[in-house]
């Protein structure tokens, strides 16, 4: 069991990388980024994480595969109908939770 010294000096390490990943980029870049190449890669880099972080939660947070994909369809659906974020999260929250009664219906 870590000590109090050690916890702190775990959440000072991790501020400070924190602190450094923000820094950096107002370090490195003190005028305006003219590249076009540049500029579009760092438009879609908070799309891509945000993918990333997303997708592999999407199928690893539910009882079975095949709700999961039920939902990732419903939502991939009502996002495309370009419905709000809420009513797309709460569509295939639904979804998920009567594909699931479903399966265990006839599991």
């Amino acid at each position: 069991m870590p000590t109090n010294a050690q916890i702190l000096l775990y959440v000072l390490v991790m501020a400070g990388v924190t602190y450094l990943i923000r820094l950096l980029p107002l370090v490195c870049f003190r005028k305006k980024i003219t590249n076009v190449f540049v500029q579009s890669f760092l438009y879609y880099v908070p799309y891509a994480v945000l993918g990333a972080m997303t997708v592999p939660a999407i199928f690893s947070s539910t009882g079975y595969l095949a709700s999961a994909v039920c939902g990732l369809l419903a939502a991939i659906f009502f996002a495309y109908k370009e419905k709000s974020l809420l009513y797309v999260a709460v569509a295939a929250s639904a979804v998920v939770f009567v594909a699931e009664r479903v399966i265990e219906f006839f599991v």
